[in-house]
């Protein structure tokens, strides 16, 4: 063991987007991105398969390029000449940083937007190494073993519309 804890995000938020088109990073995954980070810069990035984003700090560098190893290791274990080291790297590695002040605040690019299907709102999800950044209605659209996060989801929505009406 080096010493280094590993960094978790766990736990449910929820934003919506505020003034000047910003959302805000809750507290419990803010803390722990700038932890992370060594500062205020939180790293987004497509899911690679489901319709959301996926978020993390800085310090998730390493394990990326450990999971590359072994995704490359599997593939010339199995025989699968077709794995493309070069994608996957783009893929792993082609995450945007995004500052953030010390509210949480901070502005979505619409390109990142338009991946993750995100507009008004952002259920944050925790998922151990990372975490997720859902539309809600991308999630409720997920099937089976989805609903505990919809049901979290659907409150904390409820709840957040609440305090801004």
């Amino acid at each position: 063991m080096t010493g280094e804890r590993q960094v978790i995000y766990s736990g449910q938020e929820f934003s919506l987007k505020g003034e000047k088109g910003r959302f805000v990073l809750p507290s419990g995954f803010r803390k722990t991105v700038a932890q992370s980070s060594g500062g205020k810069m939180l790293c987004l990035d497509k899911h690679h398969r489901w319709n959301c984003l996926v978020g993390f700090g800085l310090s998730r560098e390493g394990e990326l390029e450990a999971q590359l190893d072994k995704e490359e290791e599997r593939a010339i274990r199995l025989g699968q000449p077709d794995f493309d080291s070069d994608r996957r790297r783009i893929q792993l590695f082609g995450f945007a940083r995004l500052p953030f002040d010390d509210s949480g605040r901070f502005v979505m690019p619409q390109h990142l937007a338009d991946v993750g299907c995100l507009e008004g709102e952002v259920f944050f999800h925790g998922a151990g190494t990372f975490f997720t950044l859902w539309n809600p209605e991308e999630l409720y659209r997920m099937g089976e073993g989805w609903e505990a996060a919809q049901a979290a989801c659907r409150a904390l929505a409820a709840e957040a519309k609440g305090k801004k009406g």
